[in-house]
């Protein structure tokens, strides 16, 4: 058994500990709140570009093409952008998310495929690197707050491969954030893109109005090799903050639990504590009326 020294020492680490998972808390807490905010502004404009897009898909006296938009009748090798974190303590948020990418791989891979990987964060990386997977671009050190030109490089390097025919579709894992306690790895084509596929995008088509009629000037193909590679940045970047507040919430769940877990172990370091303490005051006493005793005889 532990002595009473040693016990008073594990409760000074632990409660350190607890010092400072709650103030990793504190700080993912407010931090949940600007990236949450920031993740729902932009899914108004997102949306908003997907219904346009439909718009033009389904536009029958249309006959313009662009390259992002054709499907290739044979995919031989696929590209998965996996969006991690650079840091850890974020619980289950990583290992999610990479689970849910390695499984749609081996999907890819059984069908005679060949994947490749973008990684966005350390965390990521490195799950997949040790797991033996292709990696063709990595990226980390995004800003604490990422704007769209922190992510032009990746949707460049995604646009380049799948333009190259290096690969043949690429693919977002990412985490959607739903709500604090609710984050959802998933895995979604993002080259090449189907606006009629895209249905989870559509949510008040009244707001723009499907099937509705455009004007286009100069002109809707030269519109559209504009719009195209903006608008699947768009998706990326989309992709990026919703990851960046599910990792933030992920954070400040598991900051909160280490700190419950260190209180709770305080406690019962406490009681063993007292109970060791007891127990010595009980054998100094015994040592005292025994050698009372001793001289009295």
């Amino acid at each position: 058994m532990a002595t009473a020294r040693e016990i008073k020492r594990r409760i000074g680490s632990v409660k350190n500990i607890a010092k400072v998972t709650g103030a990793l808390e504190a700080v993912s807490a407010s931090k949940v709140r600007r990236a949450q905010a920031q993740a729902e502004a932009s899914r108004a404009y997102s949306r908003a570009a997907m219904q346009i897009l439909q718009n033009i898909a389904e536009n029958r006296d249309s006959e313009i093409t662009h390259p992002l938009l054709e499907a290739r009748e044979t995919v031989r090798a696929v590209s998965i952008v996996l969006i991690s974190s650079d840091r850890g303590l974020a619980g289950p948020y990583n290992a999610n998310v990479v689970d849910a990418a390695i499984r749609f791989a081996r999907r890819m891979e059984k069908d005679g495929r060949e994947v490749q990987y973008i990684t966005v964060g350390r965390k990521g990386r490195d799950m997949v690197v040790r797991r033996g997977a292709t990696i063709v671009a990595e990226f980390t050190d995004l800003p604490a707050w990422p704007n769209i030109l922190s992510i032009s490089p990746i949707t460049r390097a995604a646009i380049d491969d799948f333009l190259n025919g290096v690969v043949d579709e690429v693919y977002l894992a990412y985490t959607d954030f739903i709500n604090t306690l609710q984050l959802e790895p998933v895995v979604r084509r993002l080259l090449p893109l189907d606006p009629t596929a895209s249905e989870d995008y559509v949510t008040d088509v009244s707001a723009i109005g499907l099937n509705a009629l455009y004007t286009f000037e100069p002109g809707a193909q030269a519109i559209l090799d504009e719009i195209m590679p903006r608008f699947t940045e768009l998706q990326l970047y989309q992709a990026v903050l919703e990851s960046l507040a599910s990792e933030h919430s992920a954070r400040m769940i598991a900051m909160r639990n280490a700190t419950e877990n260190a209180e709770s172990m305080g406690d019962d370091l406490t009681l063993s504590y007292n109970k060791a303490r007891q127990s010595d005051i009980t054998v100094e006493i015994l040592d005292i009326v025994g050698g009372a005793e001793a001289v009295g005889e």
